[in-house]
């Protein structure tokens, strides 16, 4: 049973992580260059960051959670989502933390370097995507047990504040942080890998394309 269990959530899994990063980073970066073309806001500050990221965690959440919830029930395909809405924070406060560091990284690698990029500038966006998903995971982190349990099949759990409620009153403050270290050890390599695959696409694309621009012009 725990083979079949385990294999049925594996499919949702595979399925859901490639299209949920595509839509996460897609809205991220075109909400964040709308945002920083806009009079009212200043470029790159941190009320850019949390907008483009709560604009990319609530596009994402909704129309990716059908996929999630299969791994647990087929009927119901958006309970939980509200756990997921109020997981958006977690995003907010990791893209601004990653944000923060990232800009200082550039600071000290365009003293160093100019414009080109090396192996270690990508390795230091690991280490800024492992510190600041650290930071948010930790602050935001019952929102995802509050999720798990909701999505549980015939369970006293039913709307997103009752279950947190429910969980501190029968389980206490511990309740609430159920599973983070595990979450953590999972989390932390996949995001500092993530943040640091999305760097380096951005910057070979916009390389590529700025090349290819200059020739045009050249012509």
């Amino acid at each position: 049973n725990v083979k079949t269990s385990s294999s049925f959530g594996l499919g949702p899994n595979l399925i859901g992580v490639a299209p949920s990063r595509a839509i996460y980073f897609c809205t991220y970066s075109q909400t964040k260059n709308f945002l920083n073309s806009v009079s009212f806001l200043q470029t790159e500050s941190p009320q850019v960051h949390i907008l483009s990221a709560a604009s990319a965690g609530f596009v994402s959440s909704s129309l990716t959670n059908p996929i999630w919830f299969v791994k647990t029930r087929i009927a119901g395909f958006y309970k939980g989502i509200t756990a997921s809405y109020f997981g958006i924070c977690e995003t907010m406060v990791h893209f601004v933390i990653y944000e923060f560091i990232k800009s200082k990284l550039i600071e000290m690698h365009n003293t160093r370097n100019g414009d080109a990029k090396s192996s270690k500038d990508f390795l230091e966006f690991m280490m800024a995507g492992a510190i600041s998903k650290t930071v948010a995971s930790c602050i935001a982190y019952p929102h995802e047990v509050a999720r798990t349990r909701l999505r549980e099949e015939g369970t006293k759990y039913n709307k997103f504040f009752q279950t947190l409620h429910t969980v501190w009153k029968e389980e206490g403050r511990a309740g609430l942080y159920r599973g983070l270290a595990t979450q953590l050890v999972r989390q932390i390599p996949n995001t500092a890998i993530m943040m640091a695959t999305y760097e380096a696409v951005v910057y070979v694309l916009t390389r590529r394309f700025n090349n290819k621009s200059n020739e045009f012009y050249d012509f």
